[in-house]
């Protein structure tokens, strides 16, 4: 199967790129889901190996800020069964879990952030569902191409 690819979103206050980078093999659990959307992205699409763009949404930096790497696909998210949690989801149970996550691994930090303005204007990314209206979940497919130019963007190009 061909390696996809996906833009994932968090906002930097709550965990950073750099935050990716210091966890343990640079290595995180995607939890805390809450769209059955972008849950059906993780559950049903999301695999090892795919490739990751993050993007800091936070109010003053949108922006794609390195790669990451799946490496582990769509897995029950714990937090839904922590009461101590505050993704916590009384309603979902164990033998039927509601939500998903998966495991993702720093890749690179870009020489410098794409923000959300300078990709409107680049040839190439006008169809990138990022950009389109209403576009504001968590988890969101990007096409090999759009890949490619980003981290040709980040990499200074």
């Amino acid at each position: 199967m061909a390696r996809r690819y996906w833009l994932m979103k968090s906002e930097p206050d709550v965990f950073s790129f750099d935050d990716l980078m210091r966890a343990p093999q640079r290595t995180t659990c995607w939890d805390g889901v809450r769209n059955f959307q972008a849950r059906n992205f993780l559950r049903d699409d999301v695999r090892a190996g795919d490739g990751v763009l993050f993007y800091h949404s936070g109010e003053d930096s949108k922006a794609v800020v390195g790669t990451a790497e799946v490496v582990k696909g769509g897995h029950p998210d714990p937090t839904q069964f922590d009461e101590r949690s505050g993704h916590h989801d009384p309603a979902s149970r164990k033998v039927d879990p509601r939500w998903y996550a998966v495991d993702i691994r720093a890749e690179e930090r870009f020489e410098r952030a794409v923000t959300l303005d300078e990709m409107r204007g680049v040839p190439g990314l006008g169809k990138m569902r990022l950009l389109q209206r209403g576009q504001r979940l968590s988890v969101l497919p990007v096409t090999a191409a759009e890949w490619k130019i980003v981290v040709k963007l980040g990499k200074g190009g």
